[in-house]
């Protein structure tokens, strides 16, 4: 669950969950955090980003769900211990 004004507005103006992670480019260990440069980043491959203003750069955790049994891809924010 995000603690970003911006994101839970829009959350909250959608009504229905929205997928999300943060972008952690090939070759780097932490994620952009500065809108301008996800822009940059993204150029031509995303059609919108919603500039909420810089954020932590902490990266988000990823879970696969696909199979009988979650998998972490991911440690991020976000606890995961009820997975152990």
């Amino acid at each position: 669950m995000p603690d970003h004004p911006v994101a839970l507005a829009l959350l909250e103006a959608l009504g229905e969950p929205l997928m999300s992670v943060s972008l952690i480019p090939p070759g780097q260990e932490q994620p952009l955090a500065d809108p301008d440069e996800v822009a940059a980043a993204m150029a031509g491959r995303i059609d919108l980003v919603l500039d909420g203003g810089p954020c932590r750069p902490q990266p988000t955790t990823v879970l696969d769900l696909t199979g009988p049994v979650p998998e972490v891809l991911r440690r991020g924010a976000g606890p995961v211990d009820w997975l152990d």
